[in-house]
């Protein structure tokens, strides 16, 4: 049995904040040209966790859906005010988020475990090599 983990985090200017409780985290890098686009950088790391398990504390998010390379439709939320991504929601995937690491309170907790997209990488950022790595969505 896992142990039961909370994180917390927000936005940059702090007009959205959130909690995350749960006992199921999974973390990845993302190299598809939508996450690099949405965050701005080489990659994204997305931490999956249960949908049931994240409330907003304040503020509100906005959302942006698209096709993403698997085919599938997305939502991107992000602070309407400052612009900082917050999470993404796949219709395929309802009982399940991806909060952004960078988001969290302490990203120092997430490590990890895999990177997908792998073939859209830049080559210019480096991630370690023995990752294990997917040419779609990953495991």
């Amino acid at each position: 049995m896992q142990k039961m983990t909370t994180l917390k985090g927000g936005c940059l200017c702090g007009a959205v904040r959130f909690q995350w409780r749960g006992e199921s985290v999974s973390a990845s890098y993302c190299h598809c040209l939508d996450c690099r686009k949405a965050t701005g950088g080489p990659y994204t790391v997305g931490v999956g966790v249960d949908a049931a398990g994240l409330t907003i504390s304040s503020g509100k998010t906005k959302g942006y859906t698209t096709v993403a390379d698997s085919g599938n439709p997305i939502t991107r939320q992000f602070c309407p005010k400052c612009g900082s991504p917050l999470f993404t929601k796949a219709e395929v995937c309802p009982d399940r988020v991806w909060i952004k690491a960078g988001s969290l309170d302490e990203p120092e907790l997430i490590k990890p475990t895999h990177q997908s997209w792998i073939g859209k990488a830049v080559p210019w950022a480096y991630l370690d090599r023995d990752l294990p790595s997917y040419a779609g969505n990953g495991p």
